[in-house]
């Protein structure tokens, strides 16, 4: 117990010393605690987990908190935990699978034992010890990386599907696994796939990237021209990544020197009107390529429904966890959240086709941009963006071009204030003479 200050009876003032005792049975037990905390590993954060190999998180509870169902798969689970409906067609789409191969001499164990092979670098791919043994893990990973492989290939038509197969012949299921392989919780490496896909690939069959990046093409649609450019990419960690880094094409600027004075967080669409800046839809090769040249903002259109925005609070989510990957889509949806923190400025944004709402209300937009932007650690100063703020701001505090467009826009913004603004003009020329001439009636009136 830890004891106050003992009264100096020499001087009738309180020591300055503090009596401490210790319970002898706890100085027994210390040896043995800390040998017993010394022996703990973590297991919600793993030491090894800031290696370039871990690439598999959980979503930090900051994040989580705003929207926990956008990180949580909702029929098909990899990886983690079981979700019996999906869970069941896994042997089923394994099972085809080997019917194509067995002729070829590849068979269950050469899958397994492939796999097994590669169990260390699997384990150093997650942030969390993974509890499952050696045999359920493998098992996991082969069906799981087979039903991904399988199902991109039913989907591309490279084989065919039974006519009556329920994951095919609704249409709901479809969107459901486009979300689910973009959780981040919910990822495997793509190594794996890789291996399992070369193990059972055709001749004729296309590339991993390329069959990955068309299966997600089907929700996004973008032009087959636009998605080959991103056919090359390489050193893939899972599919969240994957499309992490396909609409990453942003020309290499040239280097500026950065000025603090406007190097900063931009203003809402609202005051940059003010200045005079116009919004335009940008005709730019990717879509996060904003460009800003005078006066003019262009923005390539972004439609938000509710697969975009489960892949923007992912994707925000890895970049924010894995720092050996640029972060150019935290960069992005923070510019944007910074452009519409109101309703009335997303729908500026929609009215000029910079953005196609399907998520909800402008309200809606507005709010899950902003509320994305909260908690998240931005580094302005390498934000691929930085030029292109560092304009805006400078563009927009020239103060009599604030004054003089917000004098435009309150005055002249519509044929009705100008008609205004006229009649209030003509009257008070016509006041002005008639009041001249009063005045000078008075002061020399006319001679008799």
């Amino acid at each position: 117990m830890i004891g106050g200050a003992n009264p100096n009876p020499a001087n009738g003032h309180a020591s300055q010393h503090h009596v401490v005792t210790v319970a002898p049975e706890a100085m027994h037990d210390w040896p043995s605690i800390w040998h017993r905390r010394r022996s703990q590993r973590p297991t919600h954060l793993k030491q090894s987990a800031g290696n370039p190999s871990c690439c598999i998180f959980r979503v930090p509870a900051s994040l989580k908190d705003l929207n926990p169902k956008a990180y949580k798969p909702r029929i098909v689970s990899i990886a983690r935990t079981t979700m019996g409906m999906i869970e069941e067609h896994k042997p089923r789409f394994f099972e085809a699978l080997l019917a194509r191969t067995i002729s070829s001499g590849v068979d269950f164990n050469h899958f397994f034992t492939a796999i097994a092979l590669k169990e260390k670098e699997i384990r150093d791919c997650y942030s969390e010890p993974l509890t499952f043994g050696s045999a359920e893990l493998i098992e996991m990973m082969v069906l799981d990386g087979c039903f991904i492989i399988e199902l991109f290939r039913v989907i591309d038509s490279i084989i065919p599907r039974e006519w009556d197969d329920p994951l095919f012949s609704m249409l709901w299921p479809f969107t459901s696994f486009i979300r689910d392989f973009l959780c981040l919780e919910n990822q495997v490496p793509f190594f794996v796939l890789q291996t399992l896909y070369d193990m059972s690939k055709l001749p004729s069959e296309p590339p991993s990237v390329e069959l990955a990046l068309r299966f997600f093409n089907y929700a996004v649609q973008r032009p087959l021209e636009d998605l080959k450019r991103y056919y090359g990419v390489s050193n893939v960690k899972h599919l969240l990544h994957l499309i992490q880094l396909s609409p990453i094409d942003i020309p290499v600027e040239e280097p500026r020197e950065s000025n603090p004075e406007y190097l900063q967080l931009v203003p809402s669409v609202t005051k940059l009107r003010r200045s005079g800046i116009k919004f335009k839809p940008g005709k730019c090769d990717g879509w996060l390529q904003i460009r800003f040249t005078d006066g003019l903002l262009e923005i390539p259109p972004l439609a938000t429904d509710d697969l975009t925005g489960s892949f923007f609070l992912n994707c925000v989510a890895f970049e924010q966890c894995y720092c050996h990957c640029q972060s150019h889509i935290t960069s992005y949806v923070t510019f944007l959240g910074c452009l519409m923190p109101t309703a009335d400025d997303a729908s500026y944004l929609s009215d000029c086709n910079v953005l196609e709402n399907y998520y909800g209300t402008h309200t809606d937009v507005a709010s899950f941009f902003n509320d994305l932007g909260k908690n998240l650690v931005f580094d302005i100063s390498r934000c691929y963006l930085a030029g292109v703020m560092m304009d805006l701001n400078s563009y927009h505090r020239t103060r009599w071009r604030v004054r003089w467009t917000g004098f435009k826009h309150t005055y002249f913004g519509t044929p009705w204030y100008l008609i205004s603004a006229l009649a209030a003009s003509f009257g008070l020329m016509l006041a002005f003479i008639q009041s001249f001439f009063a005045l000078y009636g008075y002061v020399l009136p006319p001679k008799q």
